[in-house]
């Protein structure tokens, strides 16, 4: 049935490429986005506002008055309360209304819980800010078939890369793995700017769109011709796109050997450096805190010592931690991995 004139996505089904029938499929489509801060909260709203049926957020941190500059879904109050990101995302793209449902997973993704986060999902979309999830993100997708697109941004540009399991390259046939840490240019070292952050943010959405709204039996004639596969390299400063066309590589250990190491091995480590941010995520033992006991023994040894709803925050000597409900804690004011498990250990417990 044809849509009357004026309703709300009225001017999105005049283009041609998407239509009325590409329109119904982003409405019955879920889609998993990791990480929900600059490039996150981007492709959250476009999504949105472009009627995807469903979207589940995953981001294990708070909102800090340095997100603001950069990070759309967030304003003051939500860094003056470190709001949980993902409940803040949620109340800012509720107010957006339309179809979409809004799930937020204040979690840490990782190897033990992608299957359940994943779970139902059409296309896992890279808001992350770290090295070690996009290359977990690939290995499962890898396995289960499910398409995803890679995004990073630093100063002034970035890349997307759209993985297709099955019809091109994957992450790891373009970066066999995660570089060492420090040789690459960080938000904290080389800063960056919202335009960037846009463009490669867009250019994701974009992308995510055109799979979302075309059935795999399409034919090229009924939804225009398949995605072809590539690497884009933006840069919003000098106004420059490249697109590199990319081949799977005949021995990528992850999608011709099938070696999914950081889906099956132990390589998920109790603490992980976070990418710009001079702080350390430690994932404890799985189990949850007494907060209120944790709170107690604080007494005496920490400072700026506060409770705001489910998380516990305080500082001590130059480095303040941020205690989740999940056992999770932030450690900023460091990137050695050693001196904030000893933190940890010290004043929440191993």
């Amino acid at each position: 049935m044809a849509r009357r004139p004026g309703t709300r996505f009225d001017r999105q089904v005049r283009f041609a490429p998407l239509g009325e029938r590409g329109q119904a499929l982003l409405e019955s489509r879920r889609v998993l986005l990791v990480g929900c801060g600059a490039l996150g909260g981007i492709l959250a709203q476009s999504l949105t506002r472009a009627g995807v049926g469903h979207l589940r957020l995953v981001d294990r941190d708070i909102v800090e008055e340095t997100n603001l500059p950069r990070q759309v879904l967030y304003d003051a109050e939500h860094a003056r309360t470190s709001a949980l990101k993902v409940e803040a995302a949620r109340e800012t793209l509720a107010r957006i209304g339309g179809p979409t449902e809004l799930e937020p997973r204040a979690v840490h993704l990782d190897a033990d819980n992608i299957d359940d986060l994943a779970e139902g999902c059409d296309l896992i979309l890279d808001g992350t800010d770290n090295l070690s999830t996009r290359y977990l993100i690939n290995d499962y997708c890898i396995e289960e078939r499910v398409p995803w697109i890679f995004g990073a941004v630093v100063a002034g540009g970035g890349l997307v890369l759209p993985v297709l399991p099955g019809r091109g390259p994957c992450l790891r046939c373009v970066f066999d793995s995660p570089p060492p840490a420090g040789s690459l240019p960080t938000c904290d070292t080389a800063g960056v700017i919202l335009p960037a952050v846009g463009l490669v943010a867009s250019m994701q959405a974009g992308l995510a769109l055109r799979l979302l709204a075309r059935d795999e039996e399409d034919s090229a004639d009924e939804a225009g011709p398949p995605l072809e596969p590539a690497l884009f390299e933006l840069d919003a400063w000098d106004g420059a796109l490249r697109r590199l066309a990319l081949s799977q590589r005949a021995d990528c250990a992850c999608c011709v050997q099938g070696k999914f190491p950081y889906l099956h091995e132990p390589l998920a480590r109790r603490a992980t450096i976070l990418c710009g941010r001079n702080a350390v995520q430690v994932r404890g033992n799985g189990q949850s805190p007494d907060l209120d006991g944790v709170c107690a023994g604080l007494e005496g040894l920490a400072r700026d010592v506060r409770r705001s709803g489910p998380l516990l925050r305080f500082s001590v000597e130059d480095y303040t931690l941020t205690v989740f409900p999940d056992g999770r804690a932030l450690i900023e004011g460091t990137d050695d991995i050693d001196r904030a498990l000893a933190l940890y250990d010290r004043f929440v417990g191993s």
